[in-house]
Parts: structure tokens; sequence; C-alpha cells
């Protein structure tokens, strides 16, 4: 016993250091931004014209997408976890295909694909539909990228509700679209937040896709990611406030996200 303990000590003191290294690699820039400006330039950004416009774009457009996401993706992810199809599954490989596709790549296809030259842009603007660099093609960009995040994470949430409720729902007399309502949904309600929350923070963040699909442009299809590129070329500073405000969104977010579950079993009236 002692001796393996011995040749398992070095091993976890590695450990250690390695995960310690790591920690630090990923924590000490967010410190360096966090301490790299003063509550003056702080007031100076927040008051900044980019900053309103950019900041109220970026909420209004993944507001949408998001909503758009729920909407289309939540049917999407109860079928991708309640049928054992082949069709199912390859459905579900593609789906998650942004995922690992640079935003680069995404926002050169959507261009092929809703552009003038591109696949639906002739039969697009023979209507008078005009998709790239507007408000629209913003919208469209982020549900690209941060829908496969909630379909997946949602498809895992419905894959943890048991058959036998559903079919104790059925046998009392419930339809199928009652038992996924009143059943299926309220317990994979918890995951589908989360869900919902990852999709977001992604189109929040969202940056390459937007660039090439949408333009950098204040006021119409500028959000926040795209401020702080347009700043850091003629102010550090101004780039650095907009940082810290999407930083702290993320912070808010994780924060959010941690306690949850034991915000929900607390409302409950149940221990955590």
């Amino acid at each position: 016993m002692r001796g393996g303990s011995w040749r398992q000590s070095p091993l976890t003191g590695i450990g250690v250091l390695f995960g310690v290294t790591l920690a630090g690699l990923l924590l000490l820039p967010f410190f360096a931004l966090a301490i790299s400006t003063p509550a003056s330039d702080l007031l100076e950004g927040a008051s900044h014209p980019l900053f309103a416009s950019a900041l109220f774009l970026s909420l209004r457009t993944t507001l949408t997408s998001l909503s758009l996401t729920v909407v289309l993706g939540t049917p999407l992810a109860w079928w991708l976890a309640s049928s054992s199809s082949k069709t199912a599954r390859v459905t579900e490989v593609l789906v998650g295909l942004p995922i690992v596709m640079p935003p680069a790549v995404v926002g050169v296809a959507l261009l092929q694909t809703f552009g003038r030259e591109g696949l639906l842009g002739p039969a697009l603007g023979s209507i008078g539909i005009a998709l790239p660099f507007t408000a629209t093609s913003v919208v469209l960009a982020q549900i690209v990228v941060s829908a496969p995040f909630f379909i997946q994470a949602g498809a895992s949430a419905f894959r943890e509700v048991r058959q036998d409720m559903l079919i104790v729902a059925r046998t009392l007399g419930a339809s199928p679209p009652v038992a996924f309502f009143r059943v299926a949904l309220p317990v994979a309600l918890p995951g589908l937040l989360v869900a919902s929350s990852l999709a977001w923070a992604r189109a929040l963040g969202e940056f390459g896709a937007t660039l090439l699909f949408a333009g950098n442009m204040p006021g119409r299809t500028q959000t926040m990611p795209l401020a702080i590129f347009y700043a850091l070329e003629s102010d550090v500073r101004l780039a650095i406030v907009f940082s810290l405000v999407l930083a702290a969104v993320g912070v808010l977010l994780l924060v959010t996200l941690r306690f949850f579950p034991a915000l929900r079993n607390f409302m409950r009236g149940t221990n955590p």
C-alpha cells in the first residue's frame, strides 16, 4: 500500500503542477484584462457612441436568434433524443458540423447560400430580398453557429426523460403533444435552460461568420465583438472597455449556470 502511494505521489504532484499551470494560463489573461484600465476609462468607453449601438444590436440580434433557435431547435432536439433511427443519428452528426467548422468557413458558406450569386440569392433577389450585410444576416450567422450547441445539449436533456413517465401519461389519456408539454418538457427544462444559455453565449461572442456575411457597419451590423475589432485598430483602451463588458456578461452567465441547480432546489423547498 505504501509502495503504491509512493509511486503515485510523483505523478500526482506533476498532475497538480500541470493543472495549476493550465488554470493560470486560462485565468491570467482575464486578470490582466480586468486590471488594465482605470474606472475613468470605463466611464469614457461606456459613453462612446459605438458602445451603445453595438451593445443594443448585440442584445437585439442574439435574443432574436436565441428565440428562433429555441422554437425551431426544441422539436429537433426531442426527435434526436427519442428516435433510434439511422436518419436521426446522421442528422445529429450533420447538425453539429458548425461546431467544428472555422467561423470564417461558415461565413463564406452563408455568402454562397444567400449572397447575390449564391444558391438562393437569385430567388431571393427576384422578390426583393437581399440578406447579406443586413441585421438579418447577423441573426442568421448567429443561428448557424449557436444552434448546434442548443440542439446537442437539448437532446441530452431530453434523454433524461424516462420513457415510463411518457407511457403512464399516454395510458391516462394524454395525446403525444400533451405528454410532451406536460411531462417531457418540464423534466428537461433545466437542461434546456443550460442549452439556451450556451447558445446565447456563443451567439453573443460570434465574430468570424458575422464579419464575412454581415460586414462591420456601425449601427447596422456591428455587434460587440466586431466593435472590439474596430476599436482595436485606433483606440486600444476602448477595445479593452468593450472586452470587459463581454467578459462581465460571460462571468454572470457562468455564475448563473453554476448556481442554477441549487437555486432551483431552494425554490422547490428542498435541500440542494
